[in-house]
């Protein structure tokens, strides 16, 4: 029964990597990400130096 439960367990953690992959690289997701990409490079808004 452990085996079972251990087989179980990775087959579901490696169909939860590979959604995971198709969820970041689908084409719906690129404008979302190339946004974020950007954040670190935008200009602060507020004034305020850190």
């Amino acid at each position: 029964m452990n085996g079972l439960l251990q087989g179980v367990f990775i087959i579901s953690m490696m169909l939860l990597l590979i959604g995971t992959f198709f969820w970041a690289w689908s084409s719906k997701r690129k404008a979302t990400f190339d946004a974020a990409a950007q954040l670190p490079l935008e200009e602060d808004e507020s004034g305020v130096e850190s």
